[in-house]
């Protein structure tokens, strides 16, 4: 390939990856809405996340200590934290606040705000620790995700 010719190349490349980023976005739930909801298995697969996200964290610090490093296991292991952090926060966000978590109505009593208040700022703090577990390797920050997931948990399904 010449250099005059590579944008013949890199165009349909382009417009490869933009089709898949596209569709990586389109497989989050829908937002219909369908009515098929399974706030069990999203609640499920945040504990998941963070187990993922923990162990990552584990594995990057296992392998930046040895030697020679193995600069190639660190990144995948940086890149799998980061992939199950932002699907972490895409529950929060996609599904529990946008969808699930309903807007309070003037009609709304006292009980009703109080546990929205509640639900809202478990979920923002939720989506605050995602994101400092994107930029550490720290475990307190899985351990905090892990228990707001508990707190949530509770306050939303009201055990």
């Amino acid at each position: 390939m010449t250099r005059q010719n590579w944008w013949k190349l890199a165009v349909p490349l382009f417009v490869v990856v933009l089709v898949g980023a596209w569709s990586l976005r389109v497989s989050a739930h829908c937002e219909i809405p369908c009515g098929i909801y399974d706030d069990d298995a999203r609640i499920k697969l945040l504990n998941e996340h963070v187990t993922t996200i923990e162990k990552s964290m584990k594995e990057i610090e296992k392998l930046s200590a040895e030697s020679p490093l193995n600069q190639n296991q660190i990144v995948r292991w940086v890149m799998n934290k980061e992939d199950h952090a932002n699907q972490f926060q895409e529950i929060v966000a996609q599904y529990f606040m946008t969808q699930r978590v309903k807007p309070l109505t003037p009609d709304d009593d006292a009980a009703t705000k109080q546990k929205y208040v509640k639900q809202l700022t478990l979920l923002h703090e939720m989506l605050v620790y995602a994101m400092k577990s994107k930029q550490t390797v720290d475990t307190a920050n899985t351990d905090k995700l892990r228990e707001l997931v508990h707190d949530f948990s509770h306050v939303y399904s009201g055990t």
